[in-house]
Formats: C-alpha cells, structure tokens, sequence
C-alpha cells in the first residue's frame, strides 16, 4: 500500500470518485457535489485557509486502485484553545481493511503533529460543523444535506485506533403531518401576546442586515460554550450564495425584542432529495434536471442547520413562536412533511429538551472523536454548555 497526496486533476478525481466503490449498493447514500467537495480544499474560496491549512491523499495498493482517502487540516483559530493543540482529520473513506484504515489514520496524526499539534478530532470538517461532521453510528436512514454518512464499519477504525468518544451529535425527525402538542401552542401563545417581541423570516433584500444579526445572536448565545469562536460574516455570506438556489426565505426567521435581533432559527429544503439523482456533477444536464426535480416539489423534508438565542431571552419562549410561525407557512407548502432537526451535541441539553417538547423522534447518532497523540496526555470529554447562560449574561 502506498499512500499519495492529492497534487493534480488525476489525484483529485480519484479522491472524489473513491466514493463510487464504496457505496455502490448502499441505496441511501448521496454523493456529494464535486464542486463542493474541492471548493474545502480550495483557499479562493474556503476562508478557513486564512486561518489555517489542509492537505489530502489517497491510498493505492500495489495495482495502483485506491483502496482509502483521508484529509488532515488545522484551524488555527480553534487548536489552541483546547487542553492540548488539536488538529482534525475527515474526508475519510476506506475499503474494509484494518491495516488500510490505520495507515490513513497515522499520515493524518503525523502530519499534525509535525505541525506541532498533540490530538485530532475526526471524521470533522475544515470549516464550520453544521457540514460533514461527526462519524455516523446509528440511524443508517436518508442522510439530510450536509449531515456525514458512512458504512457502519468504520466506528471500529475509529474505536480500534484509539479515538475517543469527544461528544454525540443527536438528530430527530418531525412528522409535519401530526400536530404538534397542546402545551407547545400554549407557550407560543403567550410569547407572541408580548407587543415587544416581533417575528419576520428572511428576505434577500434584507440579506446583509439579516447576516449581521446572526452573527449577533450567535455570538452572545454560544459566547458561554467551550472553545467558543465568533461567526465569520464572509463565511455566513457565501453560504447564504451557495445555497440561493434551494434556500426557501420563508424558512429562515429571526425575533427581535423591539428592534434587538434576540433569535433566529435557520432550516434548508433537503436538497439531498435532488443531488442524489446528479451523483456529484453539476453540468448542464444536470442544472436542469435540478431544475425539474426543484419544480416537481422532489423535495419533501427539510433540516434545521442551526437555531440561537440570546441568553437574556431564554425563557421567553422565542423558540415557540418561531415553530408557530413555520408552522403557519408550512400549510402553503403541502409537499414538505419531514423536518429534520440537527443536530445537536449532549453539550447542549436545552435544545434537546426542546426536541422533545415539539413531539420530535429520535433519527440519528453521530460521534465526534479525538486522538490523543500521547498516551501521558489527559482526556477530557466536551463539555456541558451550563443551563444558567442567562444568569451568567445578566451578571455580565
């Protein structure tokens, strides 16, 4: 076996195409765009590389087919923040071979620590971890865009290696066609008689403003997380550009108290529904053909990326009144009747309280894990995001 960086056009179509053979007869697979995919790699228009740095390989066997691909980058706004410098591995894909599994573990592990870092989390993204993070455990079902996917195997590479459970990143399911309990509307009710409090959803006329509270909610709500780092206003803007041609604004919403943005809930059509009939490419053929899928209402479930708010407001009910007002504008769109809501680590025990409280049932298990280069080292698992953040902001 021989283990080869990915240079070229020929190295990178086979790290792209690798994933043909491995899935070739799970039917719930979705291949990614290959546009996608390099645009990680790709400094133009990955900001994380202003940051940080990324490097891939395959891995042939002695006929030169690749058997394995893994990738290994560092953000470096984030390696230093932990108990010991940590870097990441993802992209992972192999044949189901130990040997082959831990040759791609260890070129991942030296060339962190070559760079001076003394761990590694994976499977994880070089970006932000609402995509392509965490290694799927449990739940082999229809994978929501941008959520990881992979045989069931590779939680014993992980496992076998020496990774270590980091944290779980739970996901649910919600039947839009049931009603959601009593008791939610009730809360929602009783937010939405408060004449300071205002709801509006996204608007493309709005976009930049729209961006900019984000970024303030966020900000302030996951100010009291470990490791916490701010949101990037470039990075939020070129994933609203990438996702202009599936995003529904009217799924999109913020609440403001008077005229402070306090919340947003961001939720994307499935647009894995469409790619999954393009298998990667997106040439011209295919633009149409996500048109025509697009309009043929294909797409049936939706996600919920991310949802924030502001400490001070948390028990205001925001959360519900959000839901009462997707609510309301899914009876205009009949063909949506699954909502995803992922996902959310055991770090954060209020939005999985809030899970539950909607109805939600329980989907899907990832697991983030990190290696400790060193066996002397300490390991501490993620921890607990505290329930009193809003004590804490107001003592703030």
């Amino acid at each position: 076996m021989k283990l080869v960086e990915v240079s070229g056009k020929k190295t990178r179509r086979q790290f792209l195409d690798f994933v043909e053979r491995i899935y070739k007869d799970d039917s719930f697979y979705v291949r990614p765009l290959d546009s996608e995919v390099e645009a990680v790699f790709d400094p133009a228009q990955n900001g994380f590389f202003k940051h940080g740095e990324a490097v891939r390989w395959i891995l042939v066997d002695e006929k030169e087919v690749v058997i394995g691909r893994v990738a290994a980058f560092i953000n470096k706004n984030k390696a230093y923040t932990f108990q010991q410098p940590t870097g990441g591995m993802g992209f992972f894909e192999c044949i189901q071979n130990r040997d082959a599994a831990f040759m791609l573990f260890d070129q991942a592990r030296d060339w962190l620590a070559a760079r001076e870092m003394k761990a590694m989390d994976g499977p994880v993204n070089f970006g932000e971890n609402d995509v392509n993070w965490g290694l799927l455990v449990e739940g082999f079902t229809h994978p929501g865009f941008g959520m990881s996917y992979n045989p069931a195997y590779y939680r014993a590479f992980f496992e076998d290696y020496g990774f270590r459970f980091y944290f779980e990143q739970v996901s649910n399911h919600l039947d839009l066609t049931k009603p959601f309990p009593d008791r939610f509307w009730k809360i929602a009710e009783w937010c939405m008689r408060k004449p300071e409090l205002s709801f509006r959803h996204f608007t493309y006329k709005d976009a930049d403003q729209c961006i900019r509270d984000m970024k303030e909610v966020y900000d302030d709500a996951w100010k009291f997380h470990e490791n916490f780092t701010p949101m990037d206003i470039s990075t939020l803007r070129k994933g609203l550009e990438k996702a202009k041609s599936f995003l529904d604004p009217e799924l999109i919403w913020f609440v403001y108290h008077e005229q402070e943005p306090i919340a947003f809930l961001v939720q994307f059509p499935d647009v894995n529904q469409i790619l999954k009939h393009l298998h990667g490419k997106l040439h011209l053929w295919n633009k149409l053909k996500f048109l025509w899928l697009k309009y043929r209402h294909t797409i049936t479930r939706t996600r919920i990326v991310i949802m924030g708010v502001k400490p001070k407001y948390q028990r205001y009910g925001v959360e519900s009144g959000i839901f009462w007002h997707l609510n309301q504008m899914m009876k205009h769109k009949p063909h949506i009747t699954e909502l995803e809501l992922s996902w959310v680590g055991d770090f954060n025990p209020k939005m999985r309280a809030l899970h539950e409280s909607v109805g939600a049932t329980f989907a899907k298990r990832h697991i983030t894990y990190r290696k400790i280069f060193s066996d002397d080292a300490g390991f501490q698992r993620s921890t607990i995001i505290p329930v009193d953040t809003k004590e804490k902001a107001l003592r703030h």
